[in-house]
């Protein structure tokens, strides 16, 4: 079978699974540019909710498939930076489900997640210091507010790999799975997210990630979407919220990433 992303929605979940086992899931030039697109369309799909990334069977990502940097680093790399950042900028709740190795372009793919839920026995690594390729700057912010800058340090002039565990203590990742129990824990999980307010996480999303000029726009969606009020009436009701607000709910441009970084 052709190396290949996959993809499915589920009760408001779309599950992407990046299928190459035959390298260990590594992405080949052609799976990073499918990554944007496929992302944009799950974006504006408005059954989905929330988006889960994994990888098939044993192995999250093994990183990038080492033939595309042979024949062109550069371009190999901007590539990945691309589907990085259009992981990062989905609208919606994202969480990577891991097991096995996570290195290289993989652990990119997983930082650019909001959280990364892990199963035991699985290893983290960032390895350009192993190839001599110097890691791009929006991924070694990324990974620095994750992790510290000291961790991140360590990461990345070592290339040595991590487990689980200690993912866990640097804040790499945020729930570490006894094995056989990361598909059950990620399908609860997911399914709280998809029950909650979309108007909510959308505004903490933007604020987290550092957007500072928001605060009236989402005070305004606020007001006009009704989520506000459907969650205290169903909370003094004592019955499930029937939250409506939807990302489409806020006006064209409005979500338009901005760059935060400073100096």
């Amino acid at each position: 079978m052709e190396p290949q992303l996959r993809q499915a929605v589920t009760h408001g979940v779309a599950t992407v699974v990046i299928d190459h086992p035959a390298k260990r899931n590594a992405m080949t030039a052609q799976m990073w540019r499918q990554v944007p697109p496929l992302l944009a369309g799950l974006a504006a799909d408005p059954a989905v909710r929330a988006l889960v990334l994994t990888g098939e069977g044993a192995t999250f990502c093994a990183g990038a498939d080492i033939s595309s940097l042979r024949r062109s680093p550069g371009e190999a790399q901007e590539l990945a930076v691309r589907a990085e950042e259009a992981l990062a900028a989905f609208p919606k709740p994202t969480l990577a489900a891991v097991r096995g190795y996570c290195v290289g372009g993989g652990s990119q793919l997983a930082a650019a997640c909001d959280l990364r839920f892990v199963e035991e026995g699985a290893l983290f690594g960032i390895t350009p210091a192993k190839l001599g390729i110097v890691y791009p700057s929006s991924s070694t912010r990324r990974l620095v507010s994750l992790v510290g800058p000291a961790t991140a340090k360590y990461l990345l002039f070592s290339g040595e790999l991590i487990d689980a565990r200690r993912a866990l203590r640097t804040g790499l990742v945020d729930e570490v799975l006894p094995a056989g129990e990361l598909d059950k824990r990620v399908a609860e999980f997911t399914g709280i997210l998809a029950a909650r307010s979309q108007l909510t996480q959308a505004a903490a999303k933007e604020f987290a990630d550092g957007r500072l000029d928001r605060d009236d726009h989402w005070g305004a969606q606020a007001r006009a979407g009704g989520d506000t009020a459907e969650g205290v009436a169903a909370f003094l009701e004592r019955r499930e919220p029937r939250f409506t607000w939807t990302p489409g709910d806020s006006a064209p441009g409005d979500g338009a990433p901005v760059d935060t970084a400073t100096g």
